[in-house]
């Protein structure tokens, strides 16, 4: 079995890094970082990602939200919001985009890894490619 491709979209670095460290102890493959929503769907087209863990917030004219519309009508590629905001403007926004997940920093290891598990299996599900029992 192949290992999940997980991009991780996180504009502040330190974070970025942290998250990727969770990833690999799960044994998630990362294999990149992109900080901006432009550099996030240039990284998708590259990688191909199983699944994008997406902050909202990021530098640059356009946010995570946006960012993960595109992503998922050009690459069908589920999305996971990674936010330390949790209003009511920008969850209905989120909500629009159809995502698989949506965790508020800080988060712990394995409300993460639950999480992601939890995205790709409805994804899978989603797609015809598992059972929802499975």
């Amino acid at each position: 079995m192949t290992q999940t491709k997980i991009l991780v979209v996180e504009d502040e670095k330190i974070v970025a890094l942290g998250i990727k460290k969770m990833l690999k102890n799960m044994g998630y493959l990362v294999p990149s970082i992109a900080s901006s929503g432009k550099e996030a769907i240039s990284k998708a087209e590259i990688t191909f990602p199983d699944l994008v863990l997406m902050d909202i917030m990021l530098k640059g004219d356009m946010d995570g939200v946006e960012a993960a519309e595109q992503i998922r009508q050009l690459f069908d590629v589920p999305v996971v919001y990674l936010t330390a905001y949790s209003d009511e403007k920008i969850l209905a926004r989120a909500k629009r985009t159809k995502p698989f997940g949506y965790l508020t920093k800080p988060f712990e290891e394995n409300s993460l890894h639950s999480t992601i598990e939890l995205a790709l299996h409805n994804y899978r599900v989603e797609k015809g490619l598992e059972k929802p029992d499975e």
